[in-house]
């Protein structure tokens, strides 16, 4: 891992606002996932499952975390479960952790060899009665491959068909929505990084560069502050390609008096930044690019003075919409009749406000 070592107190929280939330005599099971093949014997990078890492800090593959908080047994209370290193893989893939640095990192005293798993599994489901399952949930998630989590559940109502099986996700996602201050920090390093990168590009920026040498800039700027590399796949849009609102061929040369706009974010240790600003090739806006970013910024802030407590997702979208919808009638881009006679489930600024 490139980034600096976390405080285990961030992980040893977080078990225990987990744990908080389980039914009684309940076991709750989180998988690393998988090492993605590509073709031949090559794989894609590593990335860890977030619910596994949010629990345990634990960043490597072929990992079992293990929560059981009312088992007789006080250590089976919390177990991790690692792939058990050996010359070879030291050879061929490096270094593993050990379970004194596991231990280290996350704050789980017991930790076992995952050729253990079964049979520590299947002495701790005698004595459960419920048990929590992982799924990645998300209302746009299109998972079409089989992952990890999906086997084990498969194996382990077919194993272990008359308990009482519950969704660990919606816990996660209640949990997960409110940031410790360690996770705050680490949010932080991830702006702070792509800050760094932003202010970059802007030395950088010019007539004829290409799309992708301007992705380059930011790859660089990235690795050499310890970020793992984007946290989603960088649009770098210059001129008509902004229009694409998932753009990501970035191979286009940057024209004078276009646009380019740019979407990108540092991931630091499993946390993302996100950022998109838009700038002049040349280092100077038209009038009417003046006038389209003004509005846009517009938009911005009084987008951002609505996020305090108490303001619903559903007040905040309505919101920002009805002032998109002003700023694109003083663009003379909506006609102001028109948006009095819109369908109300058809606004008419979703022809220029998509994401809204």
């Amino acid at each position: 891992m490139k980034y600096e070592p976390i405080q285990a107190d961030l992980f040893i929280q977080n078990r225990t606002n987990f744990t908080s939330h389980l039914k009684k005599c309940a076991l709750a099971v989180f998988q690393s996932n998988d090492i993605m093949p590509t073709n031949a014997d090559g794989t894609m990078a590593f990335r860890q499952n977030s619910d596994l890492f949010y629990l345990s800090g634990i960043d490597q593959e072929e990992s079992i975390l293990l929560l059981f908080p009312d088992t007789r047994d006080v250590r089976h209370r919390e177990i991790l479960f690692l792939r058990e290193t050996n010359d070879l893989i030291l050879t061929w893939e490096g270094y593993k952790y050990t379970k004194e640095q596991a231990q280290q990192v996350s704050g789980i005293k017991t930790i076992y060899w995952l050729h253990e798993f079964k049979q520590v599994f299947n002495t701790l489901m005698a004595e459960a009665e419920n048990v929590y399952l992982n799924t990645n949930e998300h209302t746009r998630a299109v998972v079409e491959v089989e992952t990890r989590d999906a086997r084990f559940i498969k194996w382990c109502k077919e194993i272990y068909p008359l308990h009482q099986y519950h969704r660990s996700a919606p816990i996660m996602h209640n949990l997960r929505a409110i940031k410790s201050d360690i996770e705050i920090d680490l949010i932080k390093k991830a702006c702070q990084i792509t800050e760094k990168a932003f202010l970059r590009l802007l030395r950088f920026i010019k007539p004829g560069v290409m799309e992708f040498e301007i992705e380059a800039e930011i790859a660089h700027e990235f690795l050499r502050n310890r970020s793992r590399g984007p946290a989603y796949g960088s649009i770098i849009a210059s001129g008509a390609n902004a229009c694409i609102l998932h753009y990501v061929d970035n191979n286009q040369p940057c024209q004078d008096g276009d646009v380019v706009l740019m979407d990108f974010g540092a991931e630091y240790a499993n946390y993302a930044a996100d950022l998109t600003r838009s700038v002049p090739v040349n280092g100077v806006f038209t009038a009417r690019q003046r006038q389209v970013y003004q509005a846009v910024l517009n938009v911005m802030e009084a987008a951002k003075n609505m996020l305090v407590a108490g303001n619903t997702l559903d007040q905040y979208h309505s919101f920002v919409g009805s002032v998109m919808e002003n700023e694109l009638i003083k663009l003379d881009l909506l006609n102001e009749n028109d948006v009095r006679n819109q369908d109300p489930e058809k606004p008419l600024y979703k022809k220029y406000f998509m994401h809204g």
